[in-house]
């Protein structure tokens, strides 16, 4: 087990399954102390499974439940992660989702919640994390940087997706958030960058993988010829949370296989 995030204290939304699972995992076992988050009762048993885990290797962690859409609870988030802990050192704002459809099948309330789950969910997020940043300062003997944060994006901010134009656009959005954030406070030493995943394992996208065919036809998309794994982008998220990666800020580090290599031309198209 690692000892690079040691006496530091990370945020990771969304991280009762998924990508946002494997980054709590991965940023425990590097020596973080873990907030877990869920966003309503219902996920409660993932996220103490989630803790079970971190527990199993005497990791340190919590649950606190808060719906990144909603200022209050966000506001509730961090307070009481200050409250518990003294402070924050790392936000992973990896919360989303995906609520799909064609373009004139789509409702403006699929529109408005994958917006605001995904794009000012993040900023909410970025915002609370960046006041106790500017507060505290750096802390030499934790980080050489006064705080890290780490936006969840996709390869589609940069791919088309058609019939997931709220996704896209959403993703898009984060792009601009992070790079924007990153160039503003950099002067602080506060470093912002983003993780892309490509095509990553988890229960959400199953009907992509579970059977051989859908797995052979998402294979195509990706020359490194396998499947993500949510430990993949947790390696990633250690990496940039950590004083290794302490001169890179306002850059997107996408970790998909070489999706974004567009294979579909890789015999002159």
């Amino acid at each position: 087990m690692s000892n690079s995030l040691q006496q530091q204290v990370a945020i990771v939304t969304g991280s009762s399954s998924g990508i946002g699972e494997g980054v709590a995992l991965a940023l425990s076992r590097a020596g973080a102390t873990v907030v877990i988050n869920h966003s309503h009762a219902g996920s409660r048993p993932e996220a103490e499974a989630v803790l079970a885990t971190i527990n199993s290797w005497n990791g340190k962690a919590t649950i606190i439940q808060c719906d990144v859409s909603k200022e209050e609870e966000v506001q509730h988030l961090f307070a009481e992660t200050i409250r518990q802990f003294g402070t924050v050192d790392i936000l992973v704002a990896n919360a989303g989702l995906q609520q799909d459809a064609k373009l004139t099948e789509m409702t403006l309330e699929q529109w408005n919640k994958v917006i605001s789950i995904n794009l000012t969910g993040q900023f909410l997020c970025c915002r609370e994390a960046i006041k106790e940043f500017l507060r505290r300062g750096i802390v030499p003997e934790r980080s050489a940087a006064a705080g890290k944060i780490i936006c969840m994006s996709s390869v589609h901010e940069v791919i088309p997706w058609a019939g997931h134009v709220n996704y896209a656009a959403s993703k898009g959005g984060i792009k601009l958030l992070m790079q924007t954030l990153a160039q503003e406070y950099a002067p602080e030493k506060i470093r912002i960058n983003s993780i892309a995943p490509g095509a990553i394992r988890t229960r959400i996208n199953h009907e992509a993988w579970d059977t051989p065919a859908a797995a052979q036809k998402l294979l195509e998309l990706i020359p490194y010829g396998r499947i993500g794994e949510a430990a993949d982008v947790g390696k990633a998220a250690v990496f940039l949370a950590s004083d290794d990666s302490d001169y890179i800020t306002g850059t997107t580090l996408f970790v998909d296989g070489g999706m974004t290599l567009y294979p579909g031309f890789a015999d002159n198209g």
